[in-house]
């Protein structure tokens, strides 16, 4: 659409005008008086018009019309054509940035506004899935706390960010045993979060990639899956590590005892769903038979899960007690807010990564910069 002026005596006689150079549909936007009468001339009033663009207009974003004066000896004015579009495109960049910067959470329990420096940060928190609550502390806090002179700085921001998510994600450092120590380790988690394929990584890891040279055993006490103890038995026969199949809660202890010069332990449980009360109370029933041993729980969890998921997993999964996080899938997907924010609120430490199938290369020990990586690229990065 747009603008046009014409001029005239009157404003009756600047609106004849306009109508006669764009006809009936040109719409008034305003008429105001430009001149008064003065040493001879004439009062001269301003119509401005509006009509829609049917011819293609140059790339100029003015031209001049000339308005012929219908009396004699009237002097003729120029009335100009403004092409507003490049401005209004501009005024539309202005408000989507505005629109960035406000804090507009799902529960409408805060107000905030979000400086122009953070709105990039902000965006990488929304994208990741981050908690609301937790992004809204984080962000007011920030904004409080970060010097005037390095919020110019978009790497000192991000450096800054950083630092902030590293101080929150609580991270198990991974502590070899010394020559005669013995641990034991039980995996549990929901059905297909690879529970089985991280037993293999870690007992591949501690028993050929350390230079130790660990004893390392796994005890199998899934029975129910199709071809789990195939799975398991192929790993084991593959890396030469014994493998003991358990049916029953009274036979763990007579498994473990036959694995009793390993220096590592793994415990592979049967899957299920987060809402199989029973089925984890199975998990509960074996893990009592053998109550005077000290075993570590992890609970294993899927990364491309929601944030709700995960809280729904870890409270039906806590009546066994769980010691650590171990976080599988994160090759399958491109948001990590929701594994850092849960770790901080279960106050649960991470063990590992598990970023792809291949045993045993795709396992990263657990280290916040890592995760951090990935939460502002929004991807995982393999090392």
């Amino acid at each position: 659409m747009n603008m046009l002026s014409f001029l005239g005596e009157t404003p009756t006689i600047a609106l004849k005008n306009a109508q006669d150079e764009c006809g009936e549909d040109a719409i008034v936007v305003s008429t105001k008086k430009i001149s008064s009468a003065n040493d001879g001339t004439k009062d001269m009033y301003e119509v401005v018009v509006a009509i829609e663009d049917e011819h293609k207009q140059s790339s100029l974003s003015t031209k001049q019309i000339s308005v012929k004066p219908k009396q004699s000896g009237q002097t003729s004015f120029n009335a100009k054509v403004y092409d507003f579009k490049e401005e209004i495109l501009k005024m539309q960049d202005a408000i989507m940035q505005v629109q960035k910067s406000l804090w507009d959470p799902k529960s409408q329990l805060y107000d905030l506004t979000i400086p122009p420096e953070f709105v990039d940060i902000y965006n990488l928190f929304e994208q990741n899935e981050f908690d609301q609550e937790m992004t809204y502390t984080i962000m007011k806090k920030t904004i409080k706390q970060l010097p005037v002179a390095l919020k110019a700085n978009p790497k000192k921001v991000n450096d800054f960010f950083k630092l902030i998510l590293r101080r929150i994600i609580p991270i198990k450092q991974e502590i070899p045993l010394r020559k005669h120590q013995r641990k034991i380790i039980m995996m549990v988690g929901p059905t297909g979060v690879g529970k089985t394929t991280t037993i293999a990584k870690l007992a591949a890891r501690y028993a050929y990639k350390l230079g130790q040279n660990y004893k390392v055993g796994i005890v199998t006490l899934d029975s129910f899956r199709v071809g789990a103890i195939e799975q398991l038995q192929a790993y084991t026969n593959i890396m030469r590590l014994p493998l003991e199949v358990v049916k029953k809660p009274e036979e763990l202890v007579e498994a473990l005892l036959r694995l009793k010069d390993c220096n590592y332990i793994f415990i592979d449980t049967a899957g299920s769903s987060q809402y199989d009360v029973d089925k984890i109370e199975l998990v509960n029933e074996y893990q009592n038979r053998v109550s005077e041993l000290p075993i570590e729980k992890v609970l294993v969890l899927p990364a491309n899960v929601k944030h709700s998921d995960l809280i729904d997993i870890y409270t039906n999964y806590s009546r066994l007690n769980i010691d650590f996080l171990t976080f599988t899938k994160l090759d399958e997907t491109r948001s990590f807010g929701n594994l850092i924010s849960f770790a901080h609120k279960t106050k649960k430490s991470i063990t590992y990564f598990s970023i792809g199938q291949n045993v045993p290369d795709d396992l990263i020990v657990s280290d916040s910069s890592f995760l951090i990586d990935c939460f502002m690229n929004n991807s995982c990065a393999r090392r």
